[in-house]
């Protein structure tokens, strides 16, 4: 019941945003509830272990206070001489009631402040509300318009199917970056040391990107997203996502995002947790990933589960459209991939080495 994602605001003594990460461990419901301030005063996490199946229950937890502008926790002593007069507390009284749509949290703190907080799970699992552009609905459309594009303006994005955008690490049941940065993370550099000739620094944040860049190209859940400078590079790996006959009416989508307004716009943060809800982009260093280049890649990183509502809400604001989908025919595939090849853009040249080679081959000699 209280498993996944939760986001809303919340009233009392202060008001704000609270993200509710929460994992599913055998009976048990352990994770992250992190309160913004918004007024500038540091944040609050509480990391909790609840039993998983009470709707209603209520708890005493521990208090750590989260930076108001860097992504740490805050030592008392440096809150204390930072904002003079200020009491911080060191537990909270938490109760929560989860319903069908929503969970529901009061809380009174050992400093003597209060509040409640309505949370609303995450719609990542829910079709896209986008809709392709009108206009451009054929593979010739679409190769018309995108040689026509402001060059490196825009990062591009293809997907078999027309899903929201989410990261691998969101779509799995797991949401608690705060145990998958200091438990996953250090047991996965401890495997891939082994394998790679540069032992990465996870504590120089470049570094770190690039080993969960890696990470991410061979299969490992990260809150990456892979994105292209190319717009032909994503249209290869839409069309080619989906093994199943292209001879009917189902559609690829390929996504283009502006990525020179949002970095105009909003803050571009390279961290996984201890920040504010972001999504931003990473130009990670290609070390150790012979794919990155030929790919033309770029990520993005992100603690949000429902991207596509946070990218909505910043569009809501601004008035600006950051996200536009195209969706063309599967029919179209064969010329796809045959104009593609052309280009030089294969298996072979998207995946140096021999799998790439093997799945070229695979392509045109069995079809």
């Amino acid at each position: 019941m209280l498993y996944g994602q939760w986001q809303g605001s919340f009233q009392g003594t202060n008001s704000g945003e609270v993200v509710f990460d929460a994992d599913r461990q055998g009976q048990r419901v352990v994770g992250s509830a992190y309160a913004y301030d918004a007024s500038g005063l540091p944040g609050v996490l509480v990391r909790f272990d609840l039993p998983g199946n009470v709707a209603r229950q209520t708890a005493t937890l521990p208090v750590e206070l989260l930076h108001p502008t860097e992504a740490r926790l805050m030592p008392l002593a440096e809150a204390t001489a930072r904002f003079p007069g200020v009491t911080f507390p060191a537990t909270v009284q938490m109760t929560l009631q989860a319903g069908q749509r929503t969970l529901n949290i009061t809380w009174t703190s050992s400093a003597g402040t209060q509040g409640t907080a309505t949370l609303w799970p995450s719609k990542a699992a829910k079709p896209s509300t986008y809709k392709g552009e009108r206009g451009i609905r054929t593979w010739a459309q679409f190769k018309k318009f995108a040689t026509n594009l402001e060059p490196d303006r825009f990062i591009f994005r293809g997907q078999s199917m027309g899903h929201r955008l989410r990261t691998a690490f969101h779509r799995t049941r797991r949401k608690d970056l705060l145990l998958y940065l200091f438990k996953d993370v250090p047991m996965l550099h401890r495997v891939l040391t082994a394998q790679t000739r540069h032992l990465f620094d996870l504590n120089d944040p470049r570094q770190m990107g690039a080993f969960l860049n890696l990470a991410q190209h061979h299969g490992f859940p990260t809150p990456l997203l892979d994105w292209s400078h190319s717009p032909f590079v994503a249209a290869y790996f839409a069309f080619t996502g989906d093994p199943r006959p292209s001879a009917d009416s189902r559609k690829v989508r390929i996504l283009m995002f502006d990525r020179r307004e949002w970095a105009a716009r909003y803050p571009q943060l390279q961290y996984l947790t201890l920040c504010r809800p972001h999504f931003s982009l990473l130009e990670a260093l290609a070390i150790e990933n012979e794919r990155a280049i030929p790919q033309q890649s770029l990520s993005t990183v992100t603690n949000v589960d429902d991207i596509e509502t946070y990218i909505r809400a910043r569009e809501a604001d601004t008035g600006y459209r950051f996200l536009r989908v195209f969706d063309l025919l599967r029919s179209e595939r064969e010329t796809v991939e045959r104009e593609l090849r052309l280009m030089g853009i294969t298996a072979a040249s998207m995946f140096p080495g021999l799998e790439g080679a093997c799945t070229e081959l695979k392509r045109r000699l069995f079809n």
